[in-house]
């Protein structure tokens, strides 16, 4: 099934999938409001409104899977979220991105290589994975910030592609 097809559902319990949320290029994160790379959000949010009118979107997956650090209901992820860091972007579900219950948005993103060649299991919190508007994937682990000049470079020429 291609990814902008795979059944979500956004925090607030509705349906959805990348096809049917706003833009062409997504950014899908694994996120969590108790980590030490929780300020990312500033980031992501700042690089969602720079780019959306362009057809992006940051797509936000809670996750309670590293070290307890999203273990908030809906409701307190979506409050988190919009009081401390005005995120705008769309949230989904929390969702397991690793192990026997994964999602499967995450069983397909990762089969995706990183920079360095490596795919498999999500590291930590805050793994970055762009897919364009053909489906294609680039990923980049949670050390590389919504700012760094390779993932920033990747959102244009993913934009500039679609």
């Amino acid at each position: 099934m291609p990814l902008h097809d795979i059944p979500l559902q956004t925090l607030a319990g509705e349906p959805a999938t990348l096809a049917g949320l706003p833009g062409r290029v997504f950014l899908i994160v694994n996120v969590a409001s108790k980590c030490g790379l929780t300020p990312q959000y500033r980031g992501l949010e700042a690089l969602h409104e720079r780019y959306a009118d362009r057809g992006f979107s940051v797509v936000g997956v809670p996750c309670n899977q590293f070290g307890g650090q999203e273990p908030g209901t809906a409701e307190e992820i979506q409050t988190f979220c919009s009081t401390t860091y005005s995120v705008t972007f769309p949230m989904m579900a929390k969702a397991d991105v690793n192990g026997d219950a994964r999602h499967p948005l995450y069983t397909e993103l990762v089969t995706t290589q990183d920079s360095d060649g490596a795919a498999g299991d999500i590291q930590w919190n805050f793994e970055k994975f762009l897919v364009d508007a053909a489906g294609r994937v680039t990923r980049f682990r949670p050390a590389v910030t919504p700012e760094d000049p390779a993932l920033v470079t990747a959102v244009e020429k993913a934009l500039s592609e679609s």
